[in-house]
């Protein structure tokens, strides 16, 4: 079982800039998604024993997962570059409105192409690193892991997973308030309870 989730809203969000590589803190709201994230997870786990959890190591993921591993009580997060965010190169921190009126192509017809500049990473590159980290992990039903990542890069990972082609893997949902549980091949998503936020439509930014 791997339990997949997106950190916490952060203040990139909330402005609807590309985060990328670059990065930014948690907002008020993205603390209280990671405590609900890790609420839902201990309910889930219950005995945390043999549990692993794995973040990227940038700081928007390394502080949801250092939540969640205070709800856990047990597994210390342990950090693989392999589940980093998709680099925009030199988009990395910009506004994703500049973009839009700068490079409209960059985003292609469906608002979420893996369109970065050159100086960036392609769906490709992720694709082959996400794989990796997943090829290494113990077969199933022996792997116990919770992985703290991204927006694109979650969304590479659960297509891979589950053999989804580019296009239907890029319209995935990006919650931030949600789990999603990838077993046999198959990706099931489980939501948090309900909470207040301040503009639903920021959740579903990078």
């Amino acid at each position: 079982m791997i339990y997949l989730i997106r950190h916490g809203q952060t203040e990139f969000n909330r402005e609807r800039r590309i985060q990328g590589h670059v990065d930014s803190a948690l907002t008020e709201l993205g603390v209280r998604q990671a405590k609900a994230m890790g609420r839902l997870l201990r309910d889930l786990i219950r005995d945390s024993a043999g549990w692993r959890i794995v973040s990227s190591p940038l700081g928007r993921a390394r502080s949801t997962a250092e939540i969640i591993a205070d709800a856990l009580k047990g597994p210390q997060v342990e950090f693989d570059d392999r589940l980093k965010e998709m680099s925009w190169g030199s988009h990395d921190g910009r506004l994703r409105a500049e973009l839009e009126t700068e490079h409209p192509e960059t985003f292609g017809r469906t608002g979420w192409a893996f369109d970065a500049p050159t100086d960036g990473e392609s769906y490709e590159d992720v694709q082959t690193r996400v794989g990796a980290w997943l090829a290494e992990l113990p077969p199933e039903p022996e792997r116990r892991i919770v992985a703290v990542s991204h927006g694109i890069a979650g969304r590479v990972l659960r297509g891979l997973y589950a053999n989804l082609p580019r296009d239907e893997a890029g319209q995935q949902d990006v919650p931030q308030d949600a789990v999603f549980a990838l077993l046999h091949g198959g990706v099931g998503r489980i939501d948090c309870e309900p909470m207040e936020q301040e503009n639903p439509s920021l959740g579903q930014r990078r």
